[in-house]
């Protein structure tokens, strides 16, 4: 991962970087750099990567599917209206720079209740219903981006860009605001791990157990939700990362979520800061989204991990 303070456009020696860590920015070109460009693209890349993982090692375990991910309910679409809007209306250096950041986060709740609304969970608390108006409403705020996209005018590109992904420019504040959010879902998430592997046997058995399902479930996707959106709003829509990670982790140490989301998070992270890696080497002298890399790169795993492994999450 410490690979990425030594990538860039400007060569820095090995020394200079470390000292540049030691003393931090004093204003001085080396440690400018890692400290406004790299650092925080690399930092950004180890919390959204972990975020990311963890609620979908999460989404997986509530729906019982292997193909589950932090977007599959949305959030992610509901997220790039609040953001893409943000941006097209120059708006996004609000609260010192964190104008895309709120955005993402609340298009993903208002996403999320638009799904709860359309699935009537109040009343019924079925999971296939769930995704399907999460399959609607994704499909319906992704029309709205689009169109946010074509009426942007010359902000276009930087729209579309922030969407593609990308990991910079990124300040202090978004990685703060990601940070808050990850470590409040990861802490839940082991917090109601226990709950949440009965979900592995269904949701009657759940309840059998003594598990409030609906309330957990809701929960969770609410948590979840938020911290997706904050991802999404600072660092735009990266996919299969939720995906294949916990995949990766789950063949690792077992379908036990006491277990697993340590690893999820961390896989999550790696995958994603090699993505990135990836993404600034691909072109010389240019750079990739790297939510295309990263969807150009997981699509192969994904296919491997999915020929190989069980479709259960419990063992017989």
């Amino acid at each position: 991962m410490l690979h990425l303070l030594f990538s860039g456009g400007i060569y820095l020696p090995a020394k200079d970087i470390f000292t540049a860590l030691i003393r931090g920015d004093q204003g001085e070109l080396a440690q400018s750099i890692v400290w406004k460009l790299r650092l925080p693209r690399l930092v950004a890349g180890i919390i959204a990567g972990s975020g990311l993982a963890v609620v979908g090692s999460v989404f997986q375990m509530l729906f019982r599917n292997p193909l589950a991910e932090p977007y599959v309910i949305g959030v992610s679409s509901g997220a790039g209206v609040g953001g893409s809007l943000m941006l097209s209306l120059g708006l996004s250096g609000l609260a010192g720079g964190l104008g895309v950041a709120f955005g993402g986060v609340i298009g993903a709740i208002v996403a999320l209740m638009l799904v709860f609304l359309l699935s009537s969970w109040r009343k019924q608390q079925d999971v296939v219903r769930l995704i399907l108006a999460g399959v609607v409403v994704g499909a319906m705020l992704a029309g709205l981006t689009t169109l946010v996209l074509l009426t942007a005018g010359k902000d276009s590109n930087v729209v579309l860009r922030w969407l593609l992904g990308s990991l910079t420019p990124m300040s202090w504040p978004q990685i703060l605001i990601m940070l808050v959010l990850v470590v409040i879902t990861v802490q839940y998430a082991i917090r109601e791990a226990r709950k949440l592997n009965s979900f592995a046997f269904g949701g009657d058995l759940a309840k059998r157990l003594g598990v409030d399902s609906r309330k957990l479930m809701t929960n969770q996707l609410a948590i979840g939700s938020v911290a997706v959106g904050a991802i999404v709003g600072c660092v735009g829509i990266i996919g299969f990362v939720g995906l294949i990670a916990p995949h990766i982790a789950r063949n690792l140490v077992g379908p036990d979520l006491r277990r697993s989301l340590p690893v999820s998070a961390f896989l999550g992270a790696i995958l994603l800061v090699m993505a990135d890696l990836l993404a600034q080497k691909i072109i010389p002298g240019g750079e990739l989204p790297v939510g295309a890399v990263m969807a150009i790169l997981g699509s192969p795993i994904l296919l491997v991990l999915l020929r190989k492994s069980v479709y259960r999450f419990v063992s017989d």
